[in-house]
């Protein structure tokens, strides 16, 4: 794999200040990843949703400084400084200065915040650390003109899946591909690709309500759980299942077939939740309420013929998706039934989105 092509040869232009700021979003993944190798590469291929309205907005002040043996920044979050994020933040730093050599020429301000709650299954390390690349790639291409868009988004893309590997699939929309898989041409463990095939209407402006079951911590983090795959006993089956269901969502995507779409992605979700009951030690990240929508968005889809169904992430949380021409019922569904299970019956509307956007 060509990590080479990453690592700047000329820089030509010097930047004594500079100031970007960037909103890039989550994304939900429909096949899910789960188990990793180093440096972040990814044991079987996965697919999301980019979504819309669930983002994070980063600001990075550069401001050139004597180089030094080390990375200088301050890190504020919402407006607060928050030292207990700055070590994950070095460690993505340190992983990516091989490719961007320049950031020990600068100190950095980040000041950055979420339009949802930070670690509670909305993917924060996804948006977070995408925009921190983003605003690095701004950097190389003032130092740097003649890099392309095309380059630009393919680079932040790989870097920011050293920091978290869903983060690869933050950067373009609204259907992104991450990890090698040969029903996807150029996809690689690298760095995510835009879905590369014309996806059918229906899929078009998808919805997704993300319901806020547990607006808390999540009780184990997504670094221990893909940890936990390394000596799982189901794991090289899960891998293929993920790798057969991508090339199945594929022609799913492409054909329209809705009734197999709520089927793969619904079992993926359970998939990925049955995975962390039976690894070693176990875990059950649903609560209570996890259940009780699920069981409400089978029962509701019976009874009205629905498209409707759920999807998770590493967490508590429900993800609704459904078409557009169902939004209005399926709306009314959410704030008269299921936001009742939600904590302080709160949850977000949400839709596909297309990327990264520079502000």
């Amino acid at each position: 794999m060509n990590t080479a092509q990453f690592i700047p040869e000329i820089l030509t232009e010097n930047i004594e200040k500079a100031n970007f700021t960037w909103q890039t979003p989550s994304n939900i993944a429909l096949v899910k990843y789960w188990g990793k190798s180093n440096p972040q590469m990814p044991k079987n291929a996965s697919i999301s949703f980019t979504l819309n309205n669930c983002h994070t907005i980063t600001t990075i002040a550069f401001s050139k400084i004597e180089r030094t043996a080390e990375v200088k920044f301050d890190l504020f979050f919402e407006g607060k400084e928050k030292e207990e994020f700055k070590p994950k933040i070095a460690e993505f730093f340190k992983r990516v200065q091989e490719y961007c050599p320049y950031i020990f020429n600068y100190k950095m301000t980040i000041n950055s915040e979420n339009s949802f709650p930070h670690s509670s299954g909305i993917a924060s390390s996804a948006s977070g650390l995408s925009a921190i690349a983003m605003c690095l790639m701004s950097l190389e291409n003032e130092l740097n003109p003649s890099i392309t868009q095309e380059f630009i988004n393919k680079k932040a893309s790989f870097l920011a899946r050293l920091g978290s590997g869903s983060a690869s699939r933050s950067i373009e929309g609204p259907l992104v591909v991450w990890g090698n898989h040969p029903e996807i041409a150029e996809s690689s463990d690298l760095f995510g690709v835009q879905f590369p095939y014309k996806v059918h209407s229906v899929f078009k402006n998808y919805q997704d309500a993300i319901l806020l079951v547990d607006k808390g911590e999540k009780v184990v983090s997504s670094t221990v759980g893909h940890n936990l795959m390394h000596n799982h006993p189901y794991a090289e089956s899960r891998f293929t299942q993920a790798n057969d269901n991508l090339g199945k969502i594929s022609e799913i995507l492409q054909n329209g077939d809705l009734e197999a779409f709520v089927s793969l992605v619904e079992s993926e979700a359970l998939t990925l939740h049955a995975m962390m009951m039976t690894s070693n030690p176990y875990f059950i990240l649903m609560k209570p309420n996890t259940l009780e929508i699920i069981n409400k968005i089978w029962k509701y889809r019976a009874e009205n013929k629905s498209n409707i169904c759920f999807t998770l992430d590493a967490g508590a949380n429900v993800h609704v998706l459904y078409p557009e021409n169902e939004k209005d019922s399926v709306n009314n569904f959410i704030e008269n039934e299921l936001a009742n299970y939600c904590q302080n019956k709160q949850f977000i509307y949400d839709s596909v989105g297309f990327g990264a956007k520079k502000i």
